[in-house]
Formats: C-alpha cells, structure tokens, sequence
C-alpha cells in the first residue's frame, strides 16, 4: 500500500519514521476497508484527533495538516474498497 501522503520524503528516513508511518498506513486501511466499528474508530483519529494525530504525523516525518488534508479529498470522493460481495464498506 502506497498513499500518496505516505510516500518517503528525499531524505533518508529513520526506522522510526518508517514504523510511525506504518501505524498511519494502517490506520488509513481500516479507515477505508475495515470493519464498521474499527472504521468509524479510525474516521475519528484521523480527522477528530488533534494532539496524538499531530505527534504519530511529525514522529512520521509528515506535515499532519497537510496529510489531513489529502485524507478529506479522499473522504469528498466517498472512496471505499469493494468487499468480496462486491458492494461497499
């Protein structure tokens, strides 16, 4: 899984920085494709949580605003990944 707002940076990242991001990534895929519960739990991380969301950002190396905001266009667009049945989370 690539998200644009998660792609390395020119500089070389840390293993620190590599595992933070992994946490966000994870995140982001139970946000989109997880279970109702799990979803709606990362929904509000993402886009509620000011303080732990802005400290696991900078611990990434990213900009959280601007990472944030990426996550609304994608929120705009209602993206959901097909389920196995073929309809939408």
């Amino acid at each position: 899984m690539n998200y644009s707002g998660l792609q390395a940076n020119n500089h070389e990242e840390t293993p620190e920085q590599r595992m933070w991001k992994a946490v966000l990534a994870t995140t982001v895929e139970e946000w989109i494709s997880g279970p109702l519960r799990h979803s709606r739990e990362a929904e509000d991380y993402l886009f509620n949580n000011e303080q732990d969301f802005r400290e696991v950002c900078h611990s990434a190396g990213l900009d959280p605003d601007h990472f944030r905001s990426r996550l609304l266009r994608l929120r705009k667009t209602g993206y959901r990944r097909p389920c196995a049945n073929g309809l939408r989370h």
